[in-house]
């Protein structure tokens, strides 16, 4: 069995002790874990061990309950959603006023992650999709997310080779820190066929109070790109979601 193999049977069975505490939760001893999954109690020992070291699972005398990491995990999933479902409003006005796909995304990490993306019935071809993700540097989204993010990292990310989706794309950390420095003045960031061929984006960043955690962008075809018609859209977008943020929070 190669090393690959074993360590995803080794995922699936931590996985199945995992999913003894659907849907209730509850805590068990070692003894019931190994009976529920039917592996032996020499593996079992061992996961148990290895979940309550990251954190997965909390020993509490003999038996063993959900750790806290997972309630920390369940936690972003749930804030992910709120700010997905306090963005549609805006991301559905943003659609009607221009026509375009819309896209909202988070950073994670050097990515940006799509949560929303709406788009007509002849949408351009992109390589964004709800769920997934692309390079900071090569999306408008990206660049409105980076350039009111902490200065380390930027440095990080243009401390390393930056990646290239299309011949486009800016791999010149110096280009990418002057349209950072460019979007900090304007509230704007752009894109011009970095992320897809053919295709050019407008961004606006989404605050909550001085903190910035979203982001949302108009792309459209390379040959209609008209930022400083979009432009309101795109800003009117972002600050009403923004005031929206900051109001939940004020509450």
């Amino acid at each position: 069995m190669t090393r690959n193999a074993t360590a995803g049977n080794m995922l699936d069975k931590a996985a199945a002790i995992l999913d003894i505490y659907r849907p209730e939760g509850g805590a068990f001893r070692l003894a019931e874990l190994v009976a529920r999954t039917g592996m032996s109690k020499t593996t079992t020992f061992r996961l148990v061990g290895d979940l309550v070291r990251l954190g997965l699972l909390e020993r509490d005398g003999e038996r063993y309950r959900l750790g806290g990491t997972l309630f920390e995990l369940g936690s972003l999933v749930h804030r992910r959603q709120d700010l997905r479902e306090a963005a549609l409003p805006f991301l559905q006005d943003l659609f009607e006023s221009t026509r375009q796909t819309v896209h909202f995304g988070i950073r994670d990490g050097h990515d940006v992650v799509y949560l929303e993306r709406i788009h007509g019935h002849e949408a351009v071809p992109l390589p964004s999709r709800i769920g997934g993700r692309l390079p900071l540097t090569c999306t408008a989204i990206g660049k409105a997310l980076l350039a009111f993010s902490e200065a380390e990292l930027t440095d990080t990310i243009l401390a390393r080779e930056l990646p290239q989706l299309t011949p486009f794309s800016i791999i010149d950390p110096q280009r990418v820190r002057t349209a950072l420095e460019q979007t900090q003045v304007s509230g704007l960031a752009y894109e011009e066929q970095e992320a897809a061929s053919g295709v050019s984006c407008i961004a606006a960043p989404v605050f909550a109070g001085a903190v910035v955690v979203a982001a949302v962008s108009v792309a459209v075809p390379r040959e209609q790109f008209r930022p400083a018609s979009l432009a309101p859209a795109v800003r009117t977008a972002a600050l009403g979601l923004s005031r929206t943020l900051r109001y939940a929070e004020s509450r």
